[in-house]
């Protein structure tokens, strides 16, 4: 019923850029919070950046300063800009979103989750 799909990330240099994306489809009803989780390999998944509908934000310690998340409540799409970026932020970037969703009259609100993009970061 609902998809979350992730565009943008690659392969770039140390001190390079990125812009992420992620669209969500399907019978949504109002999206509450938004949020950008990665998970590198042998490590555990962890949050980056969320943002909630009022816009108000946060970030791990790692990332402030160098990531931005935004969202484009019109388009059902979060954004996820990174600066700066280092080697050990290379990792698969997921985003997350809890959805209100109505079908047939029935609301029902739950997490979803994209599939992921790439993001390598080359020393």
């Amino acid at each position: 019923q609902v998809q979350l799909v992730e565009s943008g990330g690659g392969l770039v240099q140390a001190g390079g850029s990125l812009r992420l994306s992620c669209a969500a489809s399907g019978s949504i009803r109002s999206i509450n919070s938004m949020g950008w989780y990665r998970q590198a390999p042998g490590k555990q998944r962890e949050l980056v950046a969320g943002i909630t509908s009022r816009e108000i934000t946060n970030y791990a310690d790692s990332v402030k300063g160098r990531f931005t998340i935004s969202r484009d409540n019109a388009k059902n799409t979060v954004y996820l800009q990174m600066n700066s970026l280092k080697p050990e932020d290379t990792a698969v970037y997921l985003c997350n979103a809890e959805i209100t969703t109505e079908v047939r009259g029935w609301v029902h609100t739950m997490d979803y989750w994209g599939k992921g993009t790439l993001v390598t970061v080359s020393s």
